[in-house]
């Protein structure tokens, strides 16, 4: 069908001219009927020929795009018109040059890939729609199951709605409180419209750590300057003393010489925990990634305080189960939460009494997050806490009694440093008490994922 409408195309117009002049008697019938035969076998065997080219095309353009350059030269070698042999060179030199540039677009984007995955910093790329269509690994660390919540801030919904092509990069600061408080400066970019649409980048710097080492300052200033000024002023009067009236009292100097190495004891202490509170709260938003035996630290912490436990004659009541699995978290960390805890407990229990010291894993009834953890718990004989004091015990220097807390060595930050290693780890700390009946602070830490088992050496 395709041939014979190229024949009637190619021989047409002859044969039409022919015929007119052979009923207008311009030329004889008989040679004006030969000539129209001629021209209509010529035009009929010019169109196979013509067909079987394209046919010939069409096969060496398919095995081109097939990428199998030996069929399309072998199509094209059985070409029999000489015009089309130009034009598949034509197709050749245009398809070598299509797939240079593909080649050198995909370099740059494997470039681009690159660069976005590798970013330190998270970044977020939404649609048209104003839904996530990808985030980079450090968004992905970061963020986590909490990139929904983040999104949803208004502040950064308004920045988001602002963004366009055309527009300055819209700049805001975020926050989110769960499962730690973090702070973060958003960076909202609008891109240009493509085929998708208009799309949104959000570049997001990790601020935690520079506010936490801005509210450090602060709190030194407000309050570690308000408890060092006691012991400051002691130890200089006590100073002036010994230089002037006691300065021939031998008794006197060994009295107050040993006040002084009480208050400087306490000034040591006090400067120890800041510290340690300040380098807790810089790594507060970092979770720790290790696999922690918790029985080993709690009999390593246990071992150390022994000399205190003789000093009191106070005995501690162990029950580790062994059937706890590991926790993620820091090893020096979950013992430093294990001392104060102890530490609390040897200070305020009763002389002579108990401390009960329990870890087991957590179980599905408990009040605590369905997945599966372990829970330390460390109770004491002591007087116990009344129930006003308990959501406030987690405070930088807060104490319950003051003159009771400075006179056994308490700084007011124990529980502070405790409150903020359990953030660290996506813990839960939970106080409780009944007067005269002591205390008791449980922790629930989240059990390590299990490890793939090793594959058999082959």
């Amino acid at each position: 069908m395709r041939a014979a409408g190229i024949a009637a195309a190619i021989g047409g117009p002859g044969v039409l001219a022919l015929a007119l002049l052979a009923l207008l008697h311009r030329v004889p019938v008989m040679p004006a009927a030969i000539a129209i035969a001629v021209v209509a076998a010529a035009a009929v065997a010019l169109a196979l020929l013509w067909d079987a080219d394209v046919e010939r095309l069409l096969l060496a353009v398919r095995s081109l795009a097939a990428d199998d350059e030996a069929a399309f030269h072998a199509a094209a070698s059985r070409l029999w018109l000489p015009g089309h042999g130009g034009l598949v060179r034509a197709v050749l030199r245009l398809a070598r040059g299509l797939e240079g540039r593909a080649a050198r677009a995909g370099r740059e984007m494997q470039g681009i890939e690159a660069i976005i995955e590798r970013q330190p910093d998270p970044l977020i790329l939404l649609g048209a729609d104003r839904s996530v269509e990808r985030t980079n690994p450090a968004a992905r660390a970061v963020l986590g199951a909490d990139l929904a919540a983040l999104l949803r801030q208004p502040v950064l919904r308004a920045a988001i709605e602002r963004a366009g092509a055309d527009m300055p990069a819209q700049r805001v600061a975020l926050a989110l409180s769960v499962p730690i408080a973090r702070e973060f400066e958003a960076t909202v970019i609008g891109l240009p419209a493509d085929e998708a649409g208009p799309r949104t980048l959000i570049a997001l710097s990790d601020r935690t750590r520079e506010r936490a080492a801005e509210r450090t300052r602060v709190d030194f200033v407000a309050n570690a300057s308000h408890e060092l000024r006691t012991p400051l002023a002691s130890l200089i009067g006590f100073i002036d003393t010994l230089r002037g009236p006691a300065a021939d009292d031998p008794a006197a100097q060994r009295r107050f010489l040993g006040i002084m190495a009480e208050q400087a004891e306490r000034m040591n202490r006090l400067i120890d925990d800041l510290l340690n509170l300040s380098r807790v709260e810089l790594v507060e938003h970092q979770a720790p990634s290790d696999r922690v035996d918790l029985a080993g630290v709690v009999e390593r912490v246990e071992a150390g305080f022994e000399p205190r436990l003789a000093a009191r004659r106070i005995r501690i009541e162990r029950n580790l189960d062994p059937a706890c699995p590991p926790v993620t978290g820091d090893a020096d960390q979950l013992a430093q939460v294990l001392q104060n805890l102890l530490d609390n407990a040897v200070k305020y229990g009763n002389e002579g009494g108990e401390v009960r010291l329990v870890l087991a894993p957590a179980k599905p009834g408990d009040a605590w997050p369905a997945r599966p953890g372990v829970v330390l718990t460390v109770s004491d004989d002591g007087p116990g806490i009344a129930r006003a004091h308990l959501p406030r015990l987690t405070e930088r220097f807060y104490r319950v009694d003051k003159g009771r807390s400075r006179s056994a060595g308490g700084t007011g930050l124990g529980l502070a440093i405790v409150k903020h290693i359990v953030n660290r780890h996506r813990g839960q700390l939970v106080i409780s008490s009944d007067e005269g009946k002591g205390a008791r602070f449980s922790i629930w830490l989240p059990a390590a994922p299990a490890t793939p088992a090793a594959s058999p050496a082959g």
